[in-house]
């Protein structure tokens, strides 16, 4: 169960009212703004995700990467949507209410993760409405961008969730 989650990183701004352990669809509301983090991203880290899904040399190979465009060793953009995912997943999206997502609009890395970032996630709830066809839940979209400590967006996406709707109280 999520309940033994450890969490390390934490809130860095107004939160939800309730944690994600007792949050449902109408805890969501358009317009609100959430950051969540901070993490940072070591060089052994980027080489062991990239050598086991993206094994390019600007992800694997520090020397190559030094001589590559980007002038040295960056994360693969799965990797840093990843990292996005997990915070996603420690802190916004609901623990008893998620019914999973049908996928996500666009996903785009505008910059790249080096080793040593720190990151932060950004969650603006862009839209929440009762599905039509199944009332008893609701769709949220949410744009979600993964930001350095210098502000570069190195993820940038808009995702949809399902999400129960809040049972009646007894």
């Amino acid at each position: 169960m999520r309940e033994s989650r450890v969490v390390t990183t934490r809130a860095l701004g107004p939160d939800f009212t309730v944690g994600p352990d007792q949050r449902y669809f109408e805890d969501y509301v358009p317009g609100a703004v959430y950051e969540y983090g901070v993490r940072t991203v070591s060089e052994p880290e980027i080489i062991e995700f990239a050598t086991a899904f993206d094994p390019q040399d600007f992800h694997v190979d520090g020397a190559a990467a030094a001589a590559g465009p980007f002038g040295g060793l960056i994360a693969s953009g799965l990797h840093s949507a990843a990292l996005a995912m997990r915070l996603l997943t420690d802190h916004y999206i609901s623990w008893v209410a998620s019914l999973g997502s049908p996928g996500l609009d666009g996903l785009a890395w505008p910059a790249p993760l080096r080793p040593g970032d720190q990151v932060r996630l950004r969650a603006e709830v862009l839209e929440a409405r009762v599905s039509a066809s199944k009332p008893d839940r609701g769709i949220v979209r949410t744009r979600v961008q993964l930001l350095t400590g210098g502000d570069l967006i190195v993820v940038d996406t808009t995702i949809v969730n399902l999400l129960a709707r809040r049972p009646p109280s007894p």
